[in-house]
């Protein structure tokens, strides 16, 4: 059961051509994180959001479902690609002044923690800035994916699956067959192609 409490109304994409490579993607996915974060890098705090932009992401997700503060802050850390998360200190200050605004509505769940679900006033408000709440998502998608290009997550992926198919591989074949022998000849080709990138 949740115990309700209405606050009343207050004053207030690029595709990669020929040329990319790990040296290029690292460059301009820095330079991009640079210009979001405004020179903050990886989960340091930094001016992520312009003015009450926070609020709308805020409001947005809370839209989807109830959440608690706690969820909200790892839900946009989740949306970064796990290179930003709002502080406390900012998260749940905004949201008093949401719930102030009539915005959202603050309740107690089971467990004595608030959690937030949004108004009517709430609604009408995502509406009329739908558009921006929509470019904000898309810078947010934007860091996670050029932090995915400079952090080596990519690579990462890609070698779990080379060792899981060898190791497949292996394990269906006897000693000295000779697919174990293509199976090393293919990575030897690969590890050429990757040497001669430029």
């Amino acid at each position: 059961m949740i115990h309700g409490r209405k606050f009343g109304p207050g004053g207030h994409r690029g595709g990669r051509g020929r040329g990319w490579n790990a040296e290029v993607g690292q460059k301009f996915a820095q330079a991009f994180a640079e210009a979001a974060f405004e020179g903050v890098k990886g989960k340091r705090r930094g001016r992520m959001f312009r003015r009450g932009e926070l609020r709308l992401v805020l409001l947005h997700l809370i839209a989807e479902e109830p959440r608690h503060g706690y969820d909200l802050i790892r839900q946009i850390e989740e949306m970064t690609g796990g290179h930003y998360a709002p502080s406390p200190g900012i998260v749940y200050p905004t949201l008093t002044l949401m719930a102030e605004l009539d915005l959202i509505d603050e309740a107690v769940d089971d467990d004595s923690k608030k959690i937030y679900s949004i108004t009517e006033r709430g609604t009408g408000r995502l509406a009329e800035e739908q558009e921006h709440v929509d470019h904000v998502l898309e810078r947010l998608e934007g860091v996670s994916k050029m932090g995915e290009a400079s952090d080596g997550a990519s690579i990462r992926r890609a070698m779990h699956n080379l060792k899981s198919a060898v190791r497949i591989r292996l394990a269906q074949e006897d000693k000295g067959s000779d697919k174990i022998l293509d199976v090393a000849a293919i990575i030897d080709e690969a590890a050429g192609r990757i040497e001669r990138l430029k």
